[in-house]
């Protein structure tokens, strides 16, 4: 029970990454608040988690919108008093050749993938640092490492991810709230799914790693659950990498 008690935000929780990370944080005592666009998914892996005898509240909105979050931030606030960690998972990563990006293509993954780290950092940490204390990781991609083609928008928000992270963490390391990042690789998820309709490119990207298997949702759950509690007191402002063995660096 690692996270016993803990008033948790899971952000991008309907599917994937994100689902998993609330299961784990859930079997682990936390009362997690699963925030997503998709309303009805939402609420359904929330209900998954309830009918388990896990805490979860299921709350939607779009991350890109400032009003949104905050709504759900206070919330959080009104309803359990605190919010003692929170995992900015939400994204896209829809492809395009760089030459063919359009502005608006451009606009709208910066707006989700990294200008929503903005919105929820900003407007969560003032109740961390008045507790003094807080956990916060942001989801970033092992494409930073890799430079992935036709991705270019993409990795552009997970790099600067990395970037704003460490940032932060320089500021609100004395009131003792961490914030780090997690590189996760190629996970099997309903959004890969979609992306990737080519088995061939999916046993490519098996064969590149040093794991002979695909990675799934619970993969980075236990990373992510790592640097939500105690056992990650000494670190702030870092990236661990969950990609199989992909990228060394």
């Amino acid at each position: 029970m690692l996270l016993k008690d803990k008033i948790s935000i899971v952000t991008g929780a309907a599917v994937g990454i994100g689902a998993g990370v609330a299961e784990l944080f859930a079997q682990h005592g936390a009362k997690v608040f699963l925030v997503d666009i998709d309303g009805p998914g939402c609420e359904a892996a929330a209900e998954r988690i309830r009918s388990s005898g896990g805490s979860a509240v299921a709350l939607q909105a779009d991350v890109s919108n400032r009003e949104q979050v905050k709504a759900s931030v206070d919330h959080v606030l009104a309803s359990a008093g605190r919010i003692d960690v929170l995992v900015n998972n939400a994204g896209i990563y829809p492809r395009q050749d760089f030459l063919s990006l359009t502005e608006a293509e451009w606009d709208q993954m910066q707006n989700i993938n990294l200008k929503s780290i903005f919105h929820w950092c900003q407007l969560v940490l003032p109740a961390m640092i008045a507790r003094r204390s807080g956990k916060i990781v942001n989801m970033s991609s092992v494409t930073v490492f890799k430079g992935t083609e036709r991705l270019s928008h993409y990795v552009s928000t997970k790099a600067g991810m990395i970037g704003l992270s460490r940032s932060i963490a320089r500021e609100v390391g004395a009131h003792n709230v961490h914030i780090n990042c997690i590189t996760p690789g190629a996970i099997k998820t309903e959004g890969e799914a979609v992306v990737h309709t080519d088995p061939r490119v999916l046993a490519d990207l098996q064969a590149a790693q040093c794991l002979d298997r695909r990675l799934l949702p619970p993969d980075v759950a236990g990373p992510c659950l790592f640097l939500a509690s105690a056992l990650s007191d000494g670190m702030t402002g870092q990236t661990l990498n969950v990609d199989g063995g992909l990228v060394m660096h």
